[in-house]
């Protein structure tokens, strides 16, 4: 009988993540990194990985990122879960260098060969890049999820922060939008195996450019799009730089199937709450539904969003096509004046 892994899940992938508005009350009042010359980032942007500078060419770079199954194959979600929280360290310009296991399961309910799939698609995923999984934790858990503390190097001068972006700056996706509501109509049923294949090809798919990205001089900034939805991590972008952004919904890349399903109703939980935290600074005043569950929607392993001087958008278009990104292309621009977001 095949493995029902998501049955154990409340939202998953990351849809399942903490609602920004409650985050940022949590973390209010903590210690800023100015405290810790050393730290190049911690807390203070909601950037995608802590950096430490070890010394002038060298900075370590330190994340930790797990969730509930998106999909019911064990080692499938193995596979994403490994993609997802290495993201983080190509979002920062660096390369990952070691892994460590977080996993958390019910003893009783899930049997030992389904755990055994999870962490040998995770390996797959790490021996494909020679990035060792050295160790880790786990526990006796009411539902099921895994991830890792993924560690990885960058010298200082390539570190691409989420806060670097600039005045007329372009901005570029490198993945289509839709994997939520496609993992919503998993659980409805309604995903054809076509759709399906595709849902593990784009979150299977590893963010390496980042690392070749960050010695791109004309990238000024990248983040990667996950939990929080293209509109979320772009108003995080649009705060840490103090500038606003315009997109256009005709230039975003939708998965085709996506919007159909999003046009049917079909969304993800965690839309709604990351459109009920950032809708503040988000101007837009004839968004049609679906449009906004697109733009909201939490995007487990999804692309880069990268800011990108004008001069330099050809050749960073270019290279990500050389790469397989054949969805990558300029959604908007970045501009002076209060942060926020207009969609147009």
């Amino acid at each position: 009988m095949p493995s029902k892994l998501i049955k154990f899940s409340k939202g998953g992938g990351c849809g399942c993540k903490v609602p920004p508005s409650i985050l940022a009350r949590l973390l209010e009042g903590s210690p800023s990194s100015q405290l810790f010359p050393d730290l190049l980032v911690g807390l203070d942007e909601s950037d995608d990985a802590a950096v430490y500078r070890i010394n002038a060419t060298q900075a370590l770079v330190a994340t930790t990122d797990f969730f509930t199954p998106i999909v019911d194959d064990p080692y499938q979600f193995g596979r994403i879960a490994a993609v997802n929280a290495i993201s983080d360290i190509y979002a920062m310009g660096g390369r990952p260098i070691m892994g460590l296991s977080v996993l958390g399961f019910p003893v009783n309910d899930t049997s030992e060969s389904d755990v055994r799939k999870i962490l040998e698609g995770a390996n797959a995923i790490c021996n494909k890049i020679s990035v060792p999984i050295a160790g880790g934790h786990s526990i006796d858990s009411k539902e099921l999820f895994y991830g890792l503390v993924a560690l990885g190097i960058l010298n200082p001068k390539n570190l691409k922060m989420n806060s670097n972006g600039r005045h007329n700056d372009r901005l570029i996706l490198t993945k289509p939008l839709g994997v939520g509501i496609i993992s919503a109509g998993l659980g409805k049923n309604v995903v054809s195996a076509s759709t399906y294949e595709l849902l593990l090809n784009l979150t299977t798919q590893l963010n390496t450019v980042g690392f070749e990205l960050a010695q791109v001089c004309e990238v000024n900034a990248m983040t990667d799009v996950t939990g929080f939805g293209l509109l979320g991590h772009l108003v995080e972008m649009c705060k840490a730089s103090q500038l606003s952004a315009e997109i256009k919904v005709a230039d975003v890349p939708i998965i085709s199937d996506a919007r159909e399903l999003a046009m049917s109703g079909v969304k993800t939980g965690a839309s709604a709450r990351n459109w009920d935290s950032y809708r503040k600074l988000v101007h837009n005043s004839s968004m049609d539904y679906w449009v906004q569950d697109i733009l909201c929607d939490p995007q487990t392993s999804g692309g880069l969003l990268i800011s990108c001087d004008e001069s330099g958008v050809e050749k960073v278009i270019n290279l990500l096509k050389e790469r397989g990104f054949s969805s990558a292309c300029s959604i908007g621009t970045l501009r002076k004046g209060t942060p926020s977001v207009t969609v147009k």
